[in-house]
């Protein structure tokens, strides 16, 4: 007895909808499980350090950059009008963390001025944020 065979060939060509379910399924898992650090839009290069403190959400950002620009909480100010406008931002009974991200190639006496502005405004604690070292 002999059977006819049903199957039809499809002439070379593959279906390639499998392949694409799977990549961007293996897209959506890598995009969804990756760590994303949000880093503010001010370009600096930090110090390196041996022992970096974790960054908690601070309510006081100051940067400072390489050409000795001051921002606080990505807004700019000067050095005159910093004590007044961080006082803004210091709510009373609270203890406050400033993170101070100043460039690695900023003077150390602009880095001292600024913490000793925040201190007279009522910071109660300072962090300086690094980069970990490689």
């Amino acid at each position: 007895m002999r059977f006819r065979r049903r199957a039809r060939l499809l002439g070379g060509l593959t279906n390639t909808t499998p392949l694409v379910d799977v990549v961007f399924n293996l897209l959506l898992f890598f995009m969804l499980s990756s760590s994303f650090i949000v880093h503010s839009g001010i370009k600096i290069k930090l110090p390196e350090a041996s022992i970096k403190e974790t960054e908690r959400e601070a309510k006081l950002n100051v940067t400072i950059t390489r050409d000795n620009r001051i921002f606080l909480n990505e807004r700019r100010v000067n050095l005159k009008t910093l004590p007044q406008t961080m006082k803004g931002f210091i709510t009373t009974g609270k203890e406050e963390i400033l993170f101070i991200k100043a460039d690695a190639n900023v003077r150390h006496g602009l880095v001292v001025e600024v913490m000793d502005i925040a201190k007279r405004a009522g910071v109660e604690r300072l962090a300086i944020a690094t980069e970990p070292k490689r």
